[in-house]
């Protein structure tokens, strides 16, 4: 079983942090996907039983957020954004394709084990659409082509580098970093990574081009008055 006593003491580490036991559960869980590659029911009693909760509050949480998967997850875990601006140009079909190439739909893992593949909602990069994140890290402005090819190379056993952040991992490790407790030299080159945010600047660069700014925030007058005003 993957939650051993190296599990138990990483757990710990995690719980020290924080004045109240029970408030280490998001990590905790991020912790048992990183060691099993999804929350398994013996990890919600394990996170249950360290924690001092009962498994029903630790069952209620893992499947509130989406991030946590109760199904095997693949090496890879490739997200597609599908909200309005990505789907609208482009995301829907990339999702479409990708699911059709690989033979699986949302949050299916591939026979060979190396893609789980899901729609996300939205993964907040609306400036850089459309998106796709491999374990988190991201993958901007794809098309079909690009995400086909990114595909592609994943399962040949290649890591591509992100548009920007860190070089991606494993779903696995990916899932160790979010809990707090990735190896050392795996942080070290993480933090070293270059980010690029240029389109998320584009728009304060125009402004400061053309010499526009915000009105000046007016904190005297009552906000009953500007709406009587407008």
């Amino acid at each position: 079983m993957a939650l051993d006593e190296n599990t138990r003491a990483l757990a710990q580490k995690i719980i020290d942090l924080y004045p109240q036991s029970r408030s280490a559960l998001l990590p905790m869980l991020h912790l048992v996907q990183g060691e099993e590659g999804y929350v398994s029911q013996a990890g919600i009693e394990f996170c249950a039983e360290v924690l001092g909760i009962s498994a029903a509050e630790v069952g209620g949480v893992a499947t509130f957020y989406t991030m946590y998967k109760r199904r095997p997850t693949g090496e890879h875990l490739v997200s597609v954004c599908t909200n309005t601006l990505c789907g609208m140009l482009g995301g829907d079909k990339i999702y479409a394709e990708l699911s059709d190439e690989l033979g699986v739909g949302h949050n299916e893992t591939t026979d060979d084990g190396t893609i789980t593949l899901e729609h996300a909602e939205c993964l907040a990069a609306c400036d850089y659409a459309p998106v796709v994140t491999v374990n988190y890290e991201f993958f901007d402005k794809q098309s079909v082509q690009s995400a086909k090819e990114l595909v592609a190379s994943l399962r040949a056993g290649q890591k591509p580098k992100p548009t920007r952040g860190a070089q991606i991992t494993s779903f696995r490790e990916a899932e160790l970093e979010l809990a707090g407790v990735l190896d050392d030299e795996l942080v070290a080159a993480k933090v070293a990574s270059v980010d690029n945010i240029e389109s998320s600047l584009r728009g304060l660069k125009l402004a400061r081009e053309r010499g526009e700014t915000a009105p000046a925030a007016d904190y005297n007058t009552p906000i009953a008055a500007k709406e009587e005003n407008k």
